[in-house]
């Protein structure tokens, strides 16, 4: 799946790029770690998303996988605001995560919005359908 494989391919450069970075510095450090995590959910939430199969479940995917992405452009300026010595490879990520961007516009046309379980929330629903009743009971 493209999306899939460039998912993959984001992580590698990430982690690659990611290893320039000082562990001396907590702040770069912490970007570090926040980067290589959003960079992760770029596949493990494609892989969510295909496996549920159901509208509300790849959509709630799909909010997280874009989520994730912009957090990945986010730690790129802040890497360069905080000092990054590297920052010249900051642009093959954001490339990268243009190509991926228009993969995800694709990948959610094909979604089936009639393929769903209403989300008791209302959140992910297909146009048109409300959430019915009210949520199940929960603890927090």
């Amino acid at each position: 799946m493209p999306l899939f494989k460039k998912g993959q391919e984001i992580f590698e450069l990430v982690k690659n790029i990611a290893g320039l970075i000082s562990e001396e510095d907590q702040v770069l450090d912490s970007l570090k770690s926040m980067l290589l995590q959003d960079a992760m959910l770029l596949t493990i939430k494609v892989s969510g998303a295909e496996a549920g199969d159901l509208y509300d479940i790849r959509m709630e995917n799909a909010v997280i996988i874009r989520k994730a992405a912009r957090e990945i452009l986010t730690h790129c300026t802040s890497l360069e605001m905080f000092g990054f010595s590297e920052v010249q490879y900051l642009f093959l990520i954001r490339e990268a995560i243009e190509e991926y961007r228009q993969l995800f516009v694709e990948w959610v046309k094909g979604f089936d919005p009639w393929n769903y379980v209403t989300d008791p929330w209302g959140l992910f629903n297909p146009p048109g359908i409300d959430a019915e009743g009210p949520a199940p009971d929960e603890e927090f």
